[in-house]
Order: structure tokens, then sequence, then C-alpha cells
């Protein structure tokens, strides 16, 4: 579906008015979509699916996931929480996972960003360098 401009704008807009001291607001997220819908104007199934994609994308921005080989102490998760708060703000949704296939380290994703200090990281770069 082609948006026009205006329907991005809007879309935009109405995203904007959805965050609170720089964090996405879910209780304004779902009033917004209902109003929307409620109201139905012009373009409106283009602004709600701009406007979807923005808040996708920011919950995606917003979400910390952590891999290790082994399950991580509450004292290094604690500072890992807080090393990542420092970092990229707070608000931050933290998931932490096992993955045995890592072999050793950690990995962490925040929205684009990898940090990969595993063993199964390393032994796979040192195998395209070749």
């Amino acid at each position: 579906m082609k948006i026009s401009k205006q329907e991005r704008r809007d879309g935009r807009e109405l995203f904007r008015s959805c965050m609170a001291n720089g964090v996405l607001d879910e209780n304004r997220v779902r009033k917004a979509m209902r109003a929307v819908a409620e109201k139905k104007p012009r373009g409106y199934v283009a602004v709600l699916s701009h406007f979807h994609r923005l808040v996708r994308l920011e919950l995606l921005r917003r979400t910390a996931r952590i891999e290790s080989a082994t399950p991580l102490t509450p004292q290094t998760q604690a500072q890992i929480q807080n090393d990542l708060g420092q970092k990229y703000g707070q608000g931050l949704t933290f998931t932490f996972l096992q993955n045995p296939g890592l072999i050793g380290g950690i990995r962490v994703q925040v929205g684009g960003d990898v940090y990969d200090g595993t063993v199964q990281g390393r032994l796979n770069e040192l195998k395209t360098k070749d």
C-alpha cells in the first residue's frame, strides 16, 4: 500500500503524541489507535499503518536481548542492565536467554546494534577471514 506524504506526517504526529519523557507510553498508543479507528478520517488505514510501523521500530530499539552460554548471575545481569541503561538511556526492556551454542561469552543486541563477545562469534569471524 502506498502512503502519501500527508498520511506519513499524520502517522508521525500521532506517534510523537504518544511519547512521554522520551519513552513510548503504551496507554497513549492504545488511546490514539482507538480514537483514529473510531473517527475514521480520510486515509486512516494508511495513517495507522505508518503509526504501527513507527511503534514497532521504537519497541525494537528499546529492547535489549542478552544471550549467554550459561546462566548469568543476578549481579552480572544487574551490571549489564546498568551499563546498557547508561549507554542507551532508561526505558529498556531486558531479555536474558541461555544459548549453549555460543560456547562461551555474551552476545548483546539492542535494536540494530549487536555486540558479540562469544566464542562462536570469534570462530565464525576467523572462518570468514580465510
